[in-house]
């Protein structure tokens, strides 16, 4: 086994031993729902895509599809400076430059996809309100072919939480796996539009779909996971 491997492999124990750790902290201070993880794709790439409220939504999401199912998420470059998020970003996420996004921080992101792995992307990019949402997850899909996970955090609480006792319920919805035409027919498209007008389009669809994630009739029976 070389060396790049078996770094691989102490990351993989590493996450599958830390995650059921998460989730117990995760459940006394937040009561802690998850539904539908079994719509979770085995063995298959996928983009995890949910909305962006408080940097407690990437252990959320971690707990939310458990040890079994790692989540490589896209972080700026920047948390590498922070003493706290550097071992995380350097060894569980896929750092990028937001500011600067290049071709090779492209090519990172769908080499992960083609390697069927998870990938988190949180399409408006922050966790300030913002009606904008960035359209690089269409690309991504387009570029890949693999499907969208859409994941919606309902709270019944403040979230941000309100230090020290202030924390909200959560329950966490994991919806089915669907591909861009899916989105491509419900955006209805026209072909008077430019291409930045479409991705835009498809954009704010993807973010309607993921706000009726766990609401839509359509996401079948949902079981409730610890």
């Amino acid at each position: 086994m070389n060396t790049q491997r078996l770094g691989e492999r102490i990351k993989e124990i590493i996450y599958r031993i830390g995650i059921p750790i998460l989730a117990l902290v995760l459940k006394l201070l937040f009561r802690l729902e998850i539904r539908g993880r079994e719509n979770v794709p085995e063995g298959h790439g996928a983009l995890l895509v949910a909305r962006h409220r408080s940097y407690w939504d990437i252990p959320i999401l971690l707990a939310a599809l458990g040890p079994r199912h790692r989540i490589y998420f896209i972080a700026r470059h920047t948390l590498l400076k922070n003493l706290f998020f550097h071992p995380f970003v350097k060894h569980f996420a896929i750092s990028v430059n937001r500011e600067r996004f290049g071709i090779e921080d492209f090519r990172k992101i769908i080499r992960a996809i083609d390697e069927e792995k998870i990938v988190g992307i949180f399409p408006e990019g922050t966790t300030y309100p913002t009606d904008e949402v960035r359209i690089g997850v269409i690309r991504f899909a387009e570029r890949s072919g693999k499907p969208f996970l859409p994941v919606r955090l309902e709270i019944n609480g403040p979230y941000p939480p309100n230090y020290p006792f202030g924390f909200p319920r959560i329950r966490v919805w994991i919806g089915r796996p669907f591909p861009l035409d899916e989105l491509r027919e419900e955006a209805q498209l026209t072909d008077r539009e430019s291409r930045a007008e479409r991705y835009e389009r498809l954009a704010r669809a993807l973010m309607e779909r993921i706000d009726r994630t766990g609401i839509q009739q359509d996401e079948g029976s949902m079981s409730v996971s610890p």
